[in-house]
């Protein structure tokens, strides 16, 4: 057994790999276009966002992996769109996290 297992939740787990694919201004821009369009082809992406496209399938990658996109590969084209599904876990789990945490707990120095 996974000895992060024993001291953390899944949902701490999965809140903590959701912030990990968060973590790059690059991939909540990447969201945001997706979330602004149905689907969005990786070279229309790569057009609109100022990196390369080596890098911005690396970002893609990490966006897929934590569940947060999916993609259409019918080569020679890529499609991604946003993981519904994984977005409204997403969601109400930091929901959660930043609703049990009061403003009156922290320290102020």
């Amino acid at each position: 057994m996974n000895k992060s297992n024993q001291y953390f939740t899944k949902d701490q787990e999965q809140i903590a790999r959701f912030a990990k694919a968060l973590g790059h201004p690059v991939r909540i821009a990447i969201l945001q276009l997706l979330h602004s369009q149905t689907c969005c082809y990786h070279g229309d992406m790569a057009e609109e966002l100022p990196i390369a496209k080596s890098t911005l399938s690396q970002h893609l990658n990490e966006l897929k992996d934590a569940g947060l996109i999916k993609g259409d590969i019918t080569p020679p084209t890529v499609k991604y769109c946003i993981n519904k599904e994984n977005w409204e876990t997403a969601q109400n789990l930091f929901s959660s996290l930043f609703g049990n945490i009061s403003l009156n707990d922290s320290c102020d120095n």
